[in-house]
């Protein structure tokens, strides 16, 4: 991402906290796809628009004053509970596309950060939400601090934290293993929660669901119960069913680490946050 743009005063200060009530603060940024980020059919993977959005979230945030550091000198940090990724439009290699993320609600310990992407037209090509859960350094849940509010300009949340309930296994379930590989670690030395959409999508393509993972539109839903570590072997059980695919991530003793839908379907509208899951 390059060249950002957001919310401030002309002269390049901050803008002074605006009077409630208020839209939640936005930051944008250009974003390029690159060779890499798309698949054989010249499409951008679904998992990329979640590296796009966390990026994103993170650079809104150390705009603001709460960088990396910050975070640090207080034993906090953020953890990815659930996540939506709508793909509206074909997004191809080379395209140019514009991300804009803001804090849609939050509550006690919990935020929502909903990113969308328009292309050069300014069309909605895609989106995300994704709850966060703020982290102490004991990593428990704890309060989002009071200071946030007057920067990013949030409402208590009006939707409940998301989920992903899913039906029991069909016995015709495809069953495969995984083993976490070195590159998909991120800084906290867990899978990051973008891999996750690639292990699900692959395990798709496998059971005969090619022509799903590259619907337009398609949604995948996404809730995080537990990190997969290095070198892990988890098993995948996936299976087709009414309005699309289900998908269970556990370890070798059973728990569950990742609950999953993928379905042909987005939503279109700017909703403020609320979503399916």
């Amino acid at each position: 991402m390059t060249e950002p743009t957001d919310q401030t005063a002309a002269d390049g200060r901050e803008a002074e906290p605006r009077a409630e009530p208020r839209e939640p603060d936005a930051c944008s940024a250009p974003v390029r796809v690159r060779f890499d980020e798309a698949g054989p059919d010249g499409l951008l993977r679904t998992s990329v628009l979640l590296r796009y959005a966390q990026d994103l979230a993170w650079f809104h945030s150390a705009r603001r004053g709460f960088d990396r550091d910050w975070y640090r000198e207080r034993g906090l940090t953020w953890l990815a509970r659930t996540a939506e990724v709508g793909v509206e439009a074909e997004i191809r290699v080379g395209d140019e596309l514009t991300g804009t993320t803001r804090v849609v609600g939050w509550r006690r310990v919990w935020a929502r950060r909903r990113t969308e992407f328009v292309d050069a037209t300014g069309a909605l090509v895609g989106w995300t939400h994704v709850d966060w859960v703020l982290l102490d350094a004991r990593g428990a849940p704890t309060r989002i601090p009071v200071d946030f509010q007057p920067v990013f300009g949030a409402p208590d949340a009006g939707f409940p934290l998301g989920r992903v309930p899913l039906p029991e296994p069909l016995p015709d379930a495809a069953h495969a293993e995984v083993t976490v590989r070195p590159q998909e670690l991120d800084p906290m030395d867990h899978v990051n929660n973008a891999v996750y959409a690639d292990w699900v999508e692959e395990q798709v393509i496998a059971a005969g669901g090619l022509a799903d993972v590259r619907a337009i539109p398609r949604l995948a839903r996404l809730e995080y119960a537990r990190a997969a570590e290095a070198g892990a072997t988890v098993e995948a059980i996936t299976w087709r069913d009414v309005g699309g695919w289900s998908c269970r991530i556990a370890d070798a003793a059973g728990a569950e680490l990742l609950r999953a839908r993928l379905e042909r379907r987005a939503m279109r509208d700017n909703d403020e946050g609320r979503s399916s899951i």
